[in-house]
């Protein structure tokens, strides 16, 4: 009890130097969660059919309308079987990355760390590249066992072997070098990155294209299997990572004093990390490579409610969620009949965001 009621002091520290904004992040949370269901609505209804929200909502309640407004066959089908599971995958994944970034960013006490940093991103796509590439030759009979889970498991244990690599080259006698870590990181994910790009050398024509797609990320095979493959492991990740919100506080102030103030801090790495890479790997296993959700969401979200992790992991889950589901409405409508890699579209919204805040933080841009 004792460590918790420090713990919390701790989380009031970090934060009175921005001034009391829990009110301020209640409100945000709670339009948020509006937004969130804005957004869910909108994903429903964005595409090649021209089902109404309102014709979804009385469909799934209280069955069809009569006459013209009816729900057709054809629309109960792509709403229920290909919008639906996009729609939860798109929810998952945009909430994952959102607070994988947040909890990264309080780990290295930097508000421009990402995911990516830790190698998580390059290794997954390292073992999904390898099956693309390889699944017809040298991993024939691991493709043929385990069929369309081939790819997403081997991204998942992509970056898997990669979190526990890069853990075992930053900890000494027990303690983990949030330093090391950060540059064994940059080199694992260097080193991934350049496997990949033999097996890419490898690849035909056909695999080529399907990698090019992969690579920039999208929701276009989102099925209930793969929902169930991946899924349970997200949400997990999901509902663990608020638990480390009042460690990430104290350890703004230092580790030594957040060591001090009761804070396992060996053990809130090591959990930050696996659930981290958790999130981050089940998400690229199913979706490919979407940048800058993990930088923009949390970076901007700690300049509206403050920097405390208890507002900051759930504000950015419900905002990651929603901005999430309206790229992938954008990139599928923007292009219609065909779809645009939803990597594509965060990298057009984030990189300028991105550039905003290198500018702001050198004092190009005062604000």
């Amino acid at each position: 009890m004792a460590d918790h009621a420090i713990a919390g002091a701790a989380g009031i520290m970090v934060t009175a130097a921005e001034g009391d904004r829990s009110r301020r992040a209640h409100l945000v949370i709670l339009l948020l969660c509006v937004g969130l269901a804005i957004a869910v609505l909108l994903s429903l209804t964005s595409g090649a059919s021209d089902a109404s929200a309102i014709g979804v909502m009385h469909d799934w309640l209280f069955g069809a309308l009569p006459g013209d407004a009816a729900l057709s066959a054809r629309d109960r089908l792509i709403i229920n079987d290909i919008r639906l599971p996009r729609i939860i995958l798109g929810v998952l994944i945009g909430a994952s990355l959102a607070v994988s970034g947040a909890v990264m960013q309080g780990l290295f006490r930097n508000p421009l760390a990402d995911p990516g940093l830790i190698g998580v991103s390059a290794g997954s796509s390292l073992g999904a590249v390898a099956v693309i590439v390889l699944g017809s030759t040298m991993l024939a009979p691991l493709t043929s066992a385990l069929g369309t889970l081939a790819l997403p498991l081997a991204a998942f244990c992509g970056g898997l072997a990669t979190t526990l690599l890069l853990y075992q080259v930053a900890t000494r006698r027990g303690r983990t070098s949030v330093a090391t870590m950060l540059l064994a990181g940059i080199a694992l994910a260097a080193l991934a990155m350049a496997l990949t790009g033999i097996l890419i050398f490898m690849a035909d024509d056909r695999q080529l294209r399907d990698l090019t797609f992969w690579q920039l990320g999208s929701l276009g095979g989102a099925t209930w299997q793969k929902i169930g493959s991946v899924g349970p492991v997200i949400a997990l990740a999901l509902a663990a990572m608020p638990f480390l919100a009042r460690g990430l506080n104290a350890l703004a102030l230092g580790e030594a004093t957040a060591g001090h103030l009761g804070i396992p801090v060996q053990r809130l790495k090591y959990t930050a990390i696996v659930g981290v890479s958790a999130a981050v790997g089940a998400s690229v296993a199913v979706s490919g490579g979407i940048g800058f959700v993990g930088i923009v969401v949390p970076h901007l979200l700690r300049l509206l409610i403050g920097p405390d992790n208890r507002y900051l992991l759930p504000a950015s889950a419900l905002l990651g969620a929603a901005l999430l589901l309206l790229a992938d409405a954008v990139a599928r409508t923007i292009v219609a009949p065909a779809e645009l890699p939803i990597g594509i579209v965060t990298a057009v919204a984030g990189a300028p965001f991105f550039l905003w805040v290198l500018l702001r933080k050198r004092g190009v841009i005062d604000l």
